[in-house]
């Protein structure tokens, strides 16, 4: 039976892009995650689909957990009003304390960065390093390009199937909320770090 998960993180675009579609699903999303006592964790920002998420969730009194580098800290323009508001040091200090913070991992519309950051965690899943779902949030067809690439590397024999379906697609927030309560990871073998000392 699947765990319960209530810390939900977000990857999205600092950025709202030229279609509405993008900025209300990020707005349901945050609200949703309210509605069902959820956490948001996400990347602290206050503009683009960040701030549409982080704001539509707090208007509803949900717990919102920002974490930012510093570096960033003005270019993002970090939201001053969440429950927690964690200015780290670097990127890999952000997404470590994201990981570490969250049960489950959903990307929104984004570009370089929302990639980056939804493949890290999916290739931690696919080496056991977790077991959190990973999951996209396909609004407009903004990924449909991306799941094509993802099935013609399952094709082409350099993703497992089993790999591939791992990850949670849906054009609905709520359903895919509700997939993410159900998800069951895979049995997949747990990858060692190496000891540092």
């Amino acid at each position: 039976m699947s765990a319960k998960r209530s810390n939900i993180c977000v990857f999205c675009g600092s950025s709202a892009g030229n279609d509405p579609a993008f900025a209300k699903i990020a707005r349901e999303l945050g609200g949703l995650i309210a509605d069902r006592n959820m956490t948001l964790v996400y990347g602290g920002g206050n503009v683009g689909l960040m701030g549409a998420v982080a704001d539509a969730a707090l208007d509803k009194n949900a717990k919102v957990v920002g974490i930012i580098p510093h570096s960033l800290e003005q270019k993002e323009v970090a939201h001053r009003t969440l429950t927690e508001l964690h200015i780290v040091r670097t990127m890999h200090d952000r997404k470590r304390m994201m990981a570490e913070r969250s049960d489950a991992f959903i990307a929104l519309p984004g570009g370089f960065g929302t990639l980056e950051e939804i493949f890290e965690v999916i290739t931690w899943a696919q080496l056991g390093i977790h077991q959190n779902p990973c999951a996209f949030l396909n609004v407009a067809g903004f990924y449909d390009g991306l799941i094509q690439y993802l099935d013609h590397a399952v094709r082409s024999e350099l993703l497992k199937p089993e790999y591939r379906q791992m990850l949670l697609i849906e054009t609905d927030a709520g359903r895919l909320l509700d997939a993410i309560q159900a998800y069951e990871p895979p049995d997949v073998a747990q990858w060692i770090e190496p000891d540092e000392t």
